[in-house]
């Protein structure tokens, strides 16, 4: 191998005299090299086949109990300087950090075979990719790994043109919960993972990289690494605006990815294209827009609740070469969680003992599918661009049950900003605490910011400057409730009307009214028609509560506070002209 691969050979190395395998091998990423792991797996029981007839060439990994999601608490940034991780990460110092990790690898390998994975976040050409190595002890992340970034030979070769690479090094370790940790070291591209073969623990690429360290590469830079997803919206006339939006979890952001037109939507020639459904990277382009494309090359989605109702694309998806994790099956081996609405029934849970619903579901709530992004029927071609595609919109929501309108413009580019620092989601039942109680999650970022949210803000901040034709920014909250604790809002394929307008704002084609909290729809400026909605529920969805907002502000006001000076001074002066302007 050339010179310019001289520091991943020697990182390799050390990571070897360290870890102590009993084999290593490069990942190139093959066909035939996937059929091998393939088969080790289900020699090992790693991997179980489903049924070949309905679920051709998929399979189901069936993780330890203990662990079966992302573990936030114990997810830490290691900067020189705690204030630089700031107060919405965990902290350690890279000494720390890398003393704690060093001295879990040590020999945790001894009787495993280390795989190596180049891998490329984003097509294998663009400008805007990044890449990386993970080196792992687990063959399911290699599989993984596989259909969720562009992964070996060709990811090499870019790694040797361009020298520079994010270094993840992976181990399942014991499976041990009290020897769990995800280290991330920004100013060195460096990502430490023990105890964990799950998911966002395990597939480097994916949260670790894509958000965390990208965030900090993109902040240095000069772009956006962000959790959002990415649809093209194509209207009759055969033009296409792009969106990006950014939802926290449980909030429907993969259903619109991949939303289906409402049937006289259909009729009229309108299409929605799924570019991503999670991660968008956006960099300013020579005509002052922003440009995005999807980091990843697959779809790492919740299973339960997919639906042939909430997301036909989706399940079309995962009929085939399709890797399941923690689902149910049938008597007759297919995949089967809570929520799928078909007329099979389960028979084994996920953990693989006979169903038993008084035990526990059929799938872990978290239970998951890991797929090509090329077998959604939605799947844009324009997700393989290089360049990217032109952002028209930014798009924020939350689940809020009152207070917040269907629908509202950000009134300029630091308006909008604000927007995305202030949203959130009210707690449910579900979640520990206090009902109703207002959780913020800026721009969905939360768990996700590799640095601090202050400066986070302030970089979002710096693309407004002479020459930017930045997108215009919306609000949406699907999730407004009436007196009797219904959702207002049909949703799903409806929600097309709501990105309908937000292109006539664009094109300025579609009418708005001014409110101090921004631009919200008037009356006919949306298309209802076959929606069902009574006058109550048409004030609740586009109407303006002053009080409620007056009390909103004032939390938005102690919020933005608590990050203290560092806090962007535009941003604060922003949130105190609308407090103002409600009284």
């Amino acid at each position: 191998m050339s010179s310019r691969l001289d520091a991943l050979n020697q990182w390799v190395l050390d990571v070897a005299r360290l870890t102590r395998p009993e084999a290593i091998q490069w990942c190139d990423g093959s066909d035939s090299e996937y059929d091998a792991l393939v088969a080790k797996m289900q020699d090992d029981g790693t991997l179980l086949p489903l049924n070949p007839d309905t679920h051709p060439n998929s399979w189901l990994h069936r993780s330890h109990p203990d662990d079966v999601a992302r573990v936030e608490h114990l997810t830490f940034v290691c900067t020189p300087e705690q204030e630089d991780a700031g107060p919405n990460n965990h902290w350690m110092s890279p000494a720390d950090g890398h003393a704690r990790m060093d001295a879990l690898f040590d020999g945790c390998m001894q009787g495993r075979t280390m795989y190596v994975i180049p891998y490329c976040m984003g097509p294998i050409d663009s400008p805007l990719s990044r890449c990386g190595v993970e080196i792992t002890d687990s063959p399911y992340v290699v599989a993984n790994m596989r259909i969720m970034t562009r992964m070996g030979a060709a990811a090499l070769a870019r790694i040797e043109r361009e020298g520079s690479f994010v270094r993840g090094l992976h181990s399942i370790g014991e499976l041990d919960p009290d020897r769990r940790f995800i280290m991330h070291f920004p100013e060195e591209l460096a990502i430490k993972s023990y105890g964990s073969g799950y998911g966002g623990n395990a597939l480097l690429g994916k949260k670790c990289h894509a958000l965390r360290i990208a965030s900090h590469q993109a902040r240095q830079e000069g772009w956006l690494a962000e959790h959002m997803l990415i649809l093209g919206l194509e209207n009759p006339q055969g033009q296409t605006h792009y969106i990006a939006a950014a939802f926290p979890s449980a909030c429907g952001k993969t259903n619109l990815a991949m939303l289906i037109p409402p049937e006289a939507y259909r009729e009229a020639g309108w299409k929605v294209w799924t570019v991503g459904d999670d991660i968008c990277w956006m960099r300013p382009g020579a005509d002052g827009r922003l440009y995005a494309i999807n980091p990843e090359a697959g779809f790492f989605g919740v299973a339960p609740g997919t639906s042939a109702k909430s997301n036909p694309n989706a399940l079309a998806s995962i009929q085939s070469n399709t890797i399941f994790t923690n689902v149910g099956t049938t008597a007759d081996n297919q995949p089967w969680w809570e929520g799928i609405d078909n007329d099979q029934h389960p028979a084994t849970d996920w953990r693989g003992d006979p169903y038993d619903p008084s035990v526990r579901p059929a799938a872990h709530p978290n239970a998951r599918f890991t797929v090509s992004a090329r077998q959604c029927p939605s799947y844009s071609s324009m997700a393989e661009d290089p360049q990217g595609v032109p952002i028209s919109a930014i798009v924020f929501g939350g689940r809020r049950a009152s207070l917040v309108p269907l629908v509202f413009e950000a009134r300029d580019w630091t308006h909008g900003v604000l927007v995305g620092a202030s949203m959130g989601s009210e707690t449910t039942a579900a979640a520990a605490g206090q009902v109703g109680v207002m959780r913020r999650d800026p721009m969905a970022m939360k768990p996700f910011c590799g640095y601090n949210f202050a400066d986070y803000f302030a970089h979002w901040l710096s693309f407004d400057k002479p020459g930017a034709k930045l997108p215009k920014v919306f609000h949406v909250n699907w999730f407004r409730k009436g007196p009797d604790g219904r959702f207002l809002w049909p949703g799903f394929g409806d929600n097309l009307r709501v990105l309908e307008w937000m292109i006539g704002r664009v094109e300025g084609t579609a009418g708005a009214i001014e409110t101090p909290i921004g631009l919200q729809p008037a009356e006919g400026d949306i298309n209802l028609g076959g929606v069902d909605l009574g006058e109550d529920a048409r004030s609740l969805l586009f109407g303006f509560d002053r009080a409620g907002w007056q009390s909103e502000f004032e939390g938005i006001r102690t919020y933005l506070h608590d990050y203290g000076p560092r806090m962007p001074p535009p941003l604060l002066q922003e949130q105190a002209r609308i407090e103002n302007a409600l009284g």
